[in-house]
């Protein structure tokens, strides 16, 4: 068995009956984090979309190497052909708790002609101009003695999520490089198909449930607060799709012959999509929001997150809000019902005077704990049925369009554990540890999101592990994560670094 140097000074530690976890000083904390920005670099270089089996196994293999260097016993979980990491560090003497950190390697796929630099599997360090535009500027200033923290390193998966993988990583050394041990056991699983949903970390959790036991889960993902403030989110919400289609007549028609005889389902769909909606933006479909309550620490909680809600509708380009909520974060806590796609005939210089045949309408629906998505469908399709509609299973027959006027179908999306709404209460001791934690770090509270809008595979970990979470995002808000030129924050990562390695040094009984 191998034991790092952490390790073997963390024994020495307690059986010295010292305190077992202290914070590195920020001198240690800079040292690691510049460190190691060539590892950050490196692995920035290997392309890892999540589609491709070979660079999976690559980004796999460079993480079991980076983990090795550092003590830890790591094994690759077998994931048809896309194996994630499994990073176990020996157990620390006298630790009570055990954290399981999560993160993912793989990436988005890439357009490279879209991306402002040579290719966005080759790392390039820009600066900007007074004109709010980007210039490359050369790659060793990175490891200059104090780059500076405006700075940004562009290139795929960047910030999404390698950057908090190696800050994690850095964090660690810190504290091997004063002789200190973390405050609880750690490991790490990184994730290889995040960027597609996660389909297959149920089943990987499953397969190796006992060595991926804990006491809690930290997510190192997604965005910090746009005011770049330290920030702890509790939960996400889940999503679920389906597919609704308006049945017209047998097949287009000449709008001029039967125009004013043969209803368009156009129109149709519009009205029954109308139907589900307010003009101020609730759903009202009967029942989309039952259970959804707020106590007065929670509605407090969400009043305190510094949201800038005039620069967020200037972001936007928007004038006004829907009034789900009394603000953005009160929003996010309500399940939402989104039209992603709609498709009738044709439009632009392929347009024809017919009537339609069929209207189609791509939906998703976020959902939050007090919604499943199982219920929210099912009262999807009780309202769509009271709108006076058939619901059929796929194309109508003869004898079906002679007998209904108004006849659609509605194709469930598969719903995942994946993409299931978690969230973990304010006071929860986890909550507590990582507060405490961050504000050893930086002085001052964190911002905290009681449930952030976006989804993250984080229900099959919960579902299966039966652990607290949080999620713990380190990277700067306007990141482009998923679009072209992705970029990360050097102060947000070496932000990330002094955060990480105080959570880690945190006691946490």
């Amino acid at each position: 068995m191998k034991f790092s140097t952490l390790t073997l000074l963390s024994a020495a530690l307690c059986a010295a009956g010292l305190a077992q976890a202290a914070a590195p000083s920020d001198a240690a904390v800079q040292q690691a984090s510049s460190a190691s920005l060539r590892e950050w670099i490196e692995v920035l270089a290997l392309p890892n979309d999540s589609n491709v089996a070979a660079d999976i196994e690559k980004n796999a293999q460079w993480f079991k190497a980076a983990l090795d260097k550092r003590g830890f016993q790591t094994q690759l979980l077998p994931n048809q052909g896309k194996p994630m990491v499994l990073a176990t560090l020996p157990p620390v003497p006298g630790a009570t708790k055990t954290v399981l950190f999560y993160a993912h390697m793989d990436g988005q796929a890439v357009t490279p002609s879209e991306w402002q630099q040579e290719s966005p599997w080759k790392p390039v360090l820009k600066e900007r101009q007074a004109d709010g535009t980007w210039k490359e500027i050369a790659l060793d200033q990175l490891y200059g003695a104090q780059p500076n923290p405006e700075w940004r390193v562009f290139g795929r998966s960047s910030s999404d999520d390698k950057a908090p993988i190696i800050m994690l990583m850095a964090a660690i050394d810190a504290l091997q490089q004063q002789g200190l041990a973390p405050s609880t056991n750690i490991k790490i699983l990184l994730d290889s198909e995040e960027e597609k949903g996660s389909p297959s970390l149920g089943g990987v959790i499953d397969a190796n449930l006992e060595a991926l036991k804990a006491d809690a889960l930290l997510v190192l993902d997604g965005p910090m607060h746009a005011s770049n403030r330290p920030t702890l989110v509790f939960g996400n919400r889940g999503v679920a799709q389906a597919t609704l289609t308006v049945y017209g007549p047998s097949q287009d028609l000449h709008s001029g012959h039967y125009g004013n005889y043969a209803a368009n389902p156009a129109f149709t769909m519009a009205q029954l999509l109308a139907s589900m909606k307010a003009p101020d933006g609730r759903v009202l479909v009967k029942g989309y929001y039952d259970g959804i309550r707020f106590d007065a620490q929670t509605q407090a909680v969400m009043k305190a997150v510094p949201d800038d809600e005039t620069a967020l509708r200037k972001r936007l380009g928007i004038a006004q809000t829907e009034k789900v909520g009394n603000n953005y974060q009160e929003a996010m806590q309500y399940p939402s019902l989104n039209v992603r796609g709609l498709q009738s005939a044709d439009v632009g210089a392929k347009a024809r005077t017919v009537v339609p045949a069929q209207a189609i309408a791509e939906l998703d629906l976020r959902t939050v704990p007090e919604t499943p998505p199982e219920r929210l469908l099912q009262l999807l399709k009780t309202h769509i049925e009271g709108q006076g509609f058939t619901l059929i299973d796929g194309e109508p027959s003869a004898e079906q369009r002679a007998q209904y006027p108004k006849m659609a179908s509605l194709k469930m999306g598969g719903v995942s554990a994946s993409s299931s709404a978690v969230r973990t209460d304010l006071n929860a001791p986890i909550g507590d540890w990582l507060r405490q934690g961050m504000q050893q770090a930086w002085g001052q509270a964190p911002v905290q999101i009681r449930m952030m809008g976006g989804t993250v595979p984080t229900g099959a970990a919960v579902q299966a592990l039966k652990v607290p979470f949080v999620i713990v995002p380190m990277v700067n808000a306007d990141n482009n994560q998923h679009s072209k030129n992705e970029n990360m924050r050097l102060g947000n990562y070496f932000d990330g670094v002094k955060s990480l390695a105080s959570i880690l040094s945190q006691p946490w009984k």
